[in-house]
């Protein structure tokens, strides 16, 4: 995406910082806690929950057919879930519909399956951008779609947050589920990313 929000990246980094700072200086947080939490969203879960979801969904016909039912009980059979997670919807990208998920008033984001949300995807410009003009947006990320797809957007909120279940690259029918899982990368589950076959 463009650049035009670094200076509000910038602005948000030392917000948290000084919040993290009153905490601590307040006996409220510790440090050693943060550095759990932001290691265990950013390193150990990461978007690699999300991914084994979306390579379960691509390998087993009647789990993709429950994860589009009902994307949190069926996150569940795999132990996936958690922190802001607890009521998710998967929406299918396919050849004539693109889908794209924001939170226009905050930044609501299933946590539990995609780790961290990167910065830009709590970034104002991101947030009215997407909903006004989201083919503009999605060809700053690369995305260049036909102008026959629609692109359908997903507002997140508290309630209710979404995951998209990219489409399985092509030249793919022989990689195992984890090979698949390694392809599925955070911009692909939330649409401004395409998952891509490995390099031959």
């Amino acid at each position: 995406m463009s650049t035009g929000h670094d200076g509000g990246d910038r602005y948000a980094a030392l917000r948290t910082r000084a919040i993290e700072s009153l905490l601590i200086e307040k006996g409220l947080l510790s440090e050693a806690a943060v550095d759990v939490v932001v290691e265990a969203y950013g390193s150990d879960i990461g978007p690699l929950h999300g991914a084994r979801v979306v390579a379960r969904a691509w390998t087993d016909p009647a789990f993709k057919a429950r994860l589009l039912e009902d994307a949190t009980a069926a996150a569940r059979e795999l132990d996936v879930g958690g922190f802001v997670s607890e009521y998710v919807r998967a929406v299918e990208n396919t050849d004539r519909q693109h889908n794209l998920v924001v939170c226009t008033l905050c930044s609501c984001y299933p946590w539990g399956l995609l780790g961290l949300p990167p910065t830009w995807y709590k970034s104002p410009e991101y947030r009215s951008r997407a909903v006004r003009e989201p083919r503009a947006v999605l060809r700053e990320f690369g995305v260049d779609l036909a102008p026959e797809t629609e692109i359908r957007i997903w507002d997140s909120s508290a309630d209710l947050r979404y995951i998209v279940l990219p489409q399985r690259p092509e030249g793919t029918d022989d990689l195992a589920e984890d090979e698949l899982a390694a392809l599925v990368t955070r911009e692909s589950m939330i649409g401004t990313g395409l998952v891509q076959a490995p390099a031959s």
